[in-house]
């Protein structure tokens, strides 16, 4: 009986569990290190949303424009402050996108260096022009103009504030005396520009000298002229005069070769 039972619980167990899991021979470690290795190297399948996905990311829409203008959504005519300006917007509100911000600095660079080149050509045009027309005008004013020449802005800019000091300096003290030593300041340091330009002293203040007559005889022939409404009351000849001094000096030393 006890026999029997025993050969009926062998035979459910054998139903209900495979053979594989029943080998108790040696075969028995192998497969089950065998299935652990398979385990650890499956992976289960990752889903769509696990992987980077830049649809919420806005892109440039005019990506594939080719004139730079419309890529960027600006006129031809506009000026540089503007195109910096949308420049800047496209790439503050498609930031975050490559392919849109390489497409948006190539039309910035295409229009900031026909930018560049378009003055430089203006420039150069300019220039040559300027030539044309003086070598197309006549002796006596090519003679003329071979005495002038054009420094630099940043000199033409410090030498005038100079001289504007002096005549300010004149007319606020015109109550108490006349500017005879704001004049005298002025021809000397008119006579130190010269100098230092033309390297010769004599040269330097007979030029600074004539322009400071020049200028004293212009004022006194032309101030007259001018209605007394539109002169303060306590301005005099000699100030008004001076004014017209400080602009012939300023024009001498900065001017003239």
């Amino acid at each position: 009986m006890s026999s029997s039972l025993l050969l009926s619980s062998t035979v459910v167990s054998s139903r209900l569990f495979s053979p594989a899991k029943l080998r108790l021979d040696g075969n028995y470690k192998n497969s089950y290190l065998t299935f652990r290795n398979v385990s650890r190297s499956f992976k289960s399948p990752r889903c769509a949303v696990d992987s980077p996905y830049e649809g919420n990311i806005a892109t440039f829409p005019r990506t594939r424009v080719w004139d730079p203008y419309k890529r960027l959504g600006i006129s031809q005519y506009a000026s540089e402050e503007e195109i910096w300006a949308s420049r800047n917007f496209l790439l503050q509100q498609y930031s975050g996108h490559e392919r849109s911000e390489e497409s948006i600095e190539t039309a910035f660079e295409k229009l900031l260096t026909s930018s560049f080149v378009r003055r430089k050509k203006t420039k150069i045009n300019l220039k040559t022009r300027l030539k044309k027309k003086v070598e197309e005008s006549p002796p006596w004013l090519k003679t003329l103009l071979s005495f002038v020449e054009m420094p630099p802005m940043d000199i033409v800019l410090k030498r005038l504030f100079l001289f504007a000091f002096m005549g300010g300096w004149s007319i606020m003290n015109s109550a108490e005396g006349g500017p005879a030593f704001q004049v005298a300041l002025s021809l000397a340091a008119s006579i130190y520009f010269l100098n230092d330009k033309t390297k010769s002293l004599g040269r330097s203040c007979i030029i600074g000298i004539g322009a400071l007559a020049t200028g004293w005889i212009c004022g006194s022939i032309f101030i007259p002229m001018i209605p007394s409404l539109l002169i303060h009351p306590t301005w005099t000849l000699e100030l008004l005069t001076s004014m017209f001094a400080y602009g012939f000096l300023f024009a001498a030393c900065t001017f003239l070769k």
